[in-house]
């Protein structure tokens, strides 16, 4: 099987379902509250298996309820969680509202996963091991680092999500394979309103670049070949959350299966537009069967 390794963050999603967002200074009353293990690495993580990939995370958890029940859902998803530590203190938590219009909006508390500044002694082991990593900004840059740069010297094809948006090194570029943002991450790195136009500028930075568009779908570009748009299935979102880390889990199993890149990205689009119907992020991700059936529709 197609072997996934992922360097990033655990948290526990504090999810309250509202009408509308409140604005500045306002109150608004929700409808439901919800407790969902989530963090963009723990959700590339179950994608990635979900979608039918051998999958190995690597982060940390705190010593907390939250800890115990995160390592359990990974587990529960066929995630290898033996390099997955756990600190003292708090496991991370993502503090998110989501409207009736299935938009989002999230503040993020890294806890146990600010204690993820470096490798530990056998990461690099199972980085050398995998056919892909998926990486993305939710733990300490240096890790993120570190990470892509033993993933490069063996070989293995590293895929980051920009997110939380902020400026990339040069050394972390230098050992990126391939660069997901989506539309907003593409104009924070380059100042490009233009998704056409930022995802130009970021392949000068980097060989690959997929820009996700929401509901019109991803825009594809390699350096020496033609723009490649695909556009996303027409459905009715319930909630965007983790949608765009079901895309990149996804993306990451199919090109490691070396999937062509339009079907690849296709069939990325399917597992999203699956998500984006259910609630809660890891809750809402597909799997492997429910992909090949919307993707064959």
């Amino acid at each position: 099987m197609t072997h996934i390794a992922v360097l990033g963050s655990t948290n526990m999603d504090l999810v309250t379902y509202v009408a509308k967002a409140p604005q500045r200074g306002e109150t608004v009353t929700g409808r439901e509250f919800r407790t969902i293990p989530g963090g963009k690495g723990a959700n590339q993580a179950i994608a990635a298996a979900r979608a039918g990939a051998t999958v190995s995370m690597i982060g940390a958890v705190g010593n907390d309820a939250f800890g115990v029940r995160l390592r359990a859902t990974l587990e529960h998803s066929g995630v290898d969680t033996d390099f997955l530590r756990t600190v003292e203190g708090p496991s991370g938590t993502a503090h998110i509202v989501v409207d009736d219009e299935g938009g989002n909006s999230i503040v993020v508390i890294p806890g146990a996963n600010g204690t993820v500044d470096h490798l530990s002694p056998g990461d690099e082991g199972v980085l050398a091991s995998a056919d892909a990593l998926l990486l993305q900004l939710e733990i300490p840059l240096a890790a993120v680092v570190a990470g892509a740069q033993a993933a490069h010297r063996h070989g293995v094809r590293t895929v980051l999500t920009p997110a939380p948006a902020q400026p990339l090194p040069p050394e972390l570029l230098a050992v990126t394979d391939l660069l997901v943002p989506n539309q907003y991450e593409a104009i924070t790195l380059t100042g490009l309103t233009d998704p056409r136009a930022a995802a130009a500028a970021l392949l000068d930075l980097v060989p690959e670049v997929v820009v996700t568009l929401g509901e019109a779908g991803s825009l594809y570009l390699a350096r020496g070949t033609e723009p490649l748009v695909v556009p996303a299935r027409q459905v009715t979102a319930v909630d965007s959350t983790g949608a765009g880390d079901t895309f990149a889990g996804a993306l990451a199993v199919a090109l490691a299966e070396e999937k062509p890149v339009r079907e690849a990205l296709t069939w990325a689009a399917a597992a999203a537009a699956l998500s984006v119907q259910r609630e809660g992020a890891s809750a809402s991700m597909p799997y492997r069967p429910e992909i090949e059936a919307q993707y064959t529709a």
